[in-house]
C-alpha cells in the first residue's frame, strides 16, 4: 500500500516540533461528508452549489479561488491541536497560534521558499471564499454568508520574507464543531496521499464506514458527494487506479462493476477507545424510552428489538459523537433502515 503514497519527509519527526509531532489528526465531519473543497488544481472561480438529498451548500470563491483540499491541511492542523489542548485541559480559543514550520513538516511539505509562498496562497482562498448552508442547521434556512475562518494575522521577517508566525481565527462553524465533537480521526497518511480525489474518497470513506465493517456507494452517488466536476465518465477513470491499487489508508475497496457499486472495507487499523465505546454505549442505551421499543417493533417487524438497540448504540458510540439529543428519534431511523436494508430476518 506504502508504494502509492508520497514518500514520508521527516520520517524519524524533528526536534524542533518534537512536541506537536505525536498529536492526532482531527477534521470536522461536516466537510468529510460534504465537499467544502475545490479538487482542482487550478484557480477555481467559478460560483457553485452543491445539493444532496434536501441538504445544500452555495459558494463565493474569491479572486484567488475556492480552498482546495490541499488548503485544508491548515483547518485540520487546527482542529488537531484544539483537540489536543481540550485533552490537557486548556480552553478552546477561536484564535489558533500555528508556527509555519511546524506546520509543513507536520503535513509532509517542504520547506523551502515555495512552500511559504504555497501556504500565503491557501490563506488567501481559505479567508477569500464565503458560503451559506442548510447543513450545519439542522434543515432551518439561515441566509447568512459565513467563511471557514474570520481572519488571519501573519508575521513575516522582512529580510528573508520567510513567514515567521500565523494566527487563525477559526470562526463559529469550526469552533462548534471543535466543542460538539464533531470531529473524527484521520489516518496519519492521510497528508501521503497525492491526489485531491484519493484524499476525498477517503474522507468519504472515513466519515461512512466509521468504526462498522462496511459500507457501499453505487458510484454515481460517490461521484456527486466527491464535489468533483468532471463527468462521472471522468470520475470513473480517476476511481479506477484507487480501485485497483487499494491502497487507502484505513479502507479496503471492492468494485462490484455489474451493480456499479464501490464499498469500502475497515482494515481494523484505526485505534478503537473500547472502554469509551461501552460506556457512551451504555449511556445512549439508558435514554431509550419504554415505548421507543414498542415503535421499533412495527418499523423492523420480525427483529428482536433488543438486538437492534444493541447494534443501535454500538453504533452510534463507535461515531465518537456526542450523545444524542433525541435518541429514539435517531434510533426509530436506525431500525427502518435496517429494515429496509435486511427485510424479515
Amino acid at each position: 500500500m506504502s508504494t502509492h503514497l508520497k514518500p514520508q519527509k521527516y520520517p524519524q519527526g524533528d526536534l524542533f516540533v518534537c512536541d506537536i509531532t505525536d498529536v492526532i489528526l482531527k477534521d470536522d465531519m461536516a466537510s468529510m461528508e460534504h465537499p467544502f473543497y475545490s479538487l482542482s488544481k487550478k484557480p477555481d472561480r467559478e460560483p457553485r452549489r452543491y445539493e444532496y438529498k434536501g441538504q445544500w451548500i452555495e459558494f463565493r470563491p474569491s479572486i484567488k479561488g475556492m480552498p482546495t483540499i490541499y488548503d485544508k491541511d491548515l483547518i485540520i492542523y487546527a482542529i488537531s491541536q484544539l483537540i489536543a489542548g481540550m485533552k490537557d485541559g486548556r480552553v478552546v480559543s477561536k484564535r489558533v497560534q500555528i508556527d509555519p514550520y511546524a506546520f509543513l513538516v507536520f503535513t509532509q511539505r517542504g520547506v523551502g521558499g515555495r512552500d511559504y509562498d504555497a501556504l500565503c496562497d491557501s490563506l488567501d482562498r481559505i479567508d477569500g471564499t464565503r458560503f451559506r448552508t442548510n447543513i450545519l442547521f439542522e434543515g432551518t434556512r439561515t441566509d447568512e454568508w459565513m467563511g471557514i475562518i474570520d481572519g488571519a494575522k501573519m508575521k513575516t521577517d522582512d529580510k528573508t520574507g520567510k513567514i515567521q508566525s500565523l494566527e487563525l481565527k477559526l470562526s463559529d462553524m469550526v469552533i462548534s464543531s471543535v466543542e460538539e465533537m464533531n470531529v473524527l480521526t484521520l489516518h496519519k497518511d492521510y497528508f501521503r496521499l497525492s491526489r485531491p480525489i484519493e484524499r476525498r474518497v477517503y474522507e468519504i470513506a472515513r466519515k461512512a464506514v466509521g468504526q462498522d465493517e462496511s459500507w457501499a456507494f453505487r458510484m454515481m452517488t460517490l461521484h456527486i458527494k466527491s464535489g468533483s466536476k468532471g463527468t462521472l465518465r471522468e470520475f470513473r477513470r480517476q476511481m479506477k487506479p484507487i480501485i485497483e491499487g487499494d491502497y487507502l489508508p484505513d479502507y479496503h475497496i471492492v468494485f462490484d462493476e455489474d451493480a456499479d457499486l464501490v464499498t469500502f472495507i475497515n482494515r481494523n487499523t484505526m485505534p478503537l477507545d473500547r472502554d469509551r465505546v461501552a460506556g457512551d454505549a451504555a449511556e445512549i442505551r439508558a435514554r431509550l424510552s419504554s415505548s421507543a421499543y414498542a415503535a421499533a417493533r412495527e418499523l423492523a417487524p420480525g427483529w428482536d428489538v433488543q438486538v437492534l438497540a444493541g447494534k443501535f448504540v454500538v453504533w452510534w458510540a463507535k461515531t465518537g459523537k456526542s450523545t444524542p439529543s433525541s435518541t429514539d428519534a435517531l434510533f426509530f431511523k436506525f431500525c427502518q433502515t435496517w429494515y429496509d436494508k435486511n427485510g424479515r430476518p
